[in-house]
């Protein structure tokens, strides 16, 4: 699912030319609500292994998985909702919601009768504990879930309810979600540093002191920079904060390690992530998810233009200045095509020519946009060729974007990825352990009696 969302997101900022990556759709959103549940299922079910708690909430959420599968599938399929993404309506909705109706029910049925065989073993005992920031986490995925989900189906709610469609757009997700998300970073950059069962304010003051510092001068150094926006300062802050625990964790391992057997440091973080793999790996899909957010906190400071210009002039946007050398086109078997040409000026110094352009293709005759992206770690700048002007054929209209740190959205994705294989590698203690065999059992002689 991860892979499958971030391949859509890229595809969609590099082909469709709206600029942009994630636009809340419906079917978009159909593929978001069962990763919700199985990231949170991945996280629960380390509890029970580990304590022998959460087992309902386990079945309860992988079971919400399969079935949010299965919804999205009838989204998409059954054109209930209008989505750009979605198929035309057909009769199989009444399929997909006689088997959904039918496998929640026999679910929740099992469920309840099996509830005896899944009680906790152990209960929580303390909100300041590693077992709680787990059931927080479960208790904030699911409340994003429940938006979503709301929101994806609030247009077909209010047809049925007062005969009219009312839709809700991307500010609602927004609005609901950013909150959501902080408060899911806080959480990861909390979890490693916590103690099982109860953690005392002191343990807390020293785990927590160079995280909690990276964050504040973050934080500082954005004020001091002119940034205002609140969520925005926000996300850096614990980005930071997430960051220097995730650092901290590999460092507080490798250390020992190298101390031990005299090695550098950096094959000793290499030795700590193959003696633990799901842990370590773990950590490094933490520092992928940084990454992303980085990525996406960036969209805060978007700017965004659509200018008429004649051929030869000029027009700014952010730093840079943009001048339309010249439109040219031509055609090939398969399209015919308008490109323009247009040279990238930044503080008087020339960086090169971007070249978007308009296909028409002969088969379907759909004229479709192929944006041009100078991609940078600090911003993007991205340009799309509408058209020319109705007013002035000598004009050509120009949609031009500067997307800051969205480059970090597709780094984070694939230190995510890497960390994700890294989990899936047999841990090296356990690997060890699969290979011992049992030759014999020593039994001592009884001794004699006397």
């Amino acid at each position: 699912l991860s892979i499958g969302i971030m391949l859509g997101q890229g595809w969609a900022y590099a082909v469709l030319g709206w600029g942009g990556y994630w636009a809340w759709d419906p079917v978009e959103n159909a593929s978001l609500l069962p990763w919700i549940t199985g990231t949170a299922f991945l996280h629960s079910v380390m509890m029970q292994e580990k304590k022998g708690m959460m087992k309902v909430w386990n079945m309860v959420l992988v079971s919400a998985t399969f079935f949010l599968a299965i919804f999205g599938t009838f989204l998409t399929r059954s054109g209930v909702v209008s989505s750009v993404h979605a198929f035309a309506q057909s009769s199989l909705g009444a399929w997909f919601v006689g088997f959904l109706a039918i496998g929640l029910s026999i679910t929740t049925f099992l469920i309840l009768r099996r509830l005896d065989f899944l009680r906790s073993e152990a209960q929580l005992e303390s909100v300041l504990s590693r077992e709680a920031s787990f059931l927080f986490n479960n208790l904030l995925l699911l409340a994003s879930c429940f938006a979503v989900l709301w929101g994806t189906l609030f247009p077909v709610l209010t047809e049925w309810w007062m005969g009219e469609k009312i839709t809700v757009g991307p500010p609602f997700f927004n609005k609901v979600n950013i909150p959501i998300g902080l408060a899911l970073l806080f959480l990861t950059g909390v979890g490693p540093l916590i103690a099982w069962r109860r953690s005392s304010w002191e343990s807390l003051k020293r785990a927590f002191r160079w995280p909690a510092l990276a964050m504040a001068l973050t934080m500082a150094a954005l004020l001091a920079f002119g940034v205002r926006h609140l969520y925005a300062l926000m996300s850096f802050g614990l980005c930071a904060f997430v960051a220097v625990t995730v650092i901290m964790e590999f460092y507080k391992g490798a250390r020992a390690i190298a101390a031990r057997n005299q090695m550098n440091l950096l094959r000793a973080a290499v030795e700590l992530t193959h003696r633990n793999t799901r842990r370590y790996g773990g950590y490094l899909v933490h520092m992928g998810i940084v990454l992303m957010f980085i990525g996406y906190t960036g969209s805060a400071f978007n700017k965004d233009t659509t200018e008429e210009v004649k051929i030869g002039s000029h027009f700014r946007i952010g730093a840079y200045e943009l001048q339309v050398k010249e439109v040219t086109d031509g055609s090939n078997p398969n399209y015919a095509w308008q490109r323009a040409v247009v040279a990238v000026y930044r503080g008087g110094q020339y960086l090169g020519d971007l070249k978007p352009e308009r296909r028409v293709y002969a088969a379907s005759q759909q004229p479709t946009s192929e944006v041009a992206i100078r991609r940078r770690l600090n911003e993007d700048l991205y340009l799309n060729f509408a058209s020319m002007s109705q007013s002035d054929p000598e004009a050509a209209v120009i949609q031009a974007y500067v997307f800051p740190l969205v480059s970090w959205i597709w780094i984070g994705f694939y230190v995510l990825l890497f960390g994700t294989i890294v989990c899936l590698i047999p841990s090296k203690v356990k690997y060890a352990y699969a290979k011992t065999q049992v030759v014999g059992v020593y039994e001592r002689e009884p001794e004699p009696v006397p």
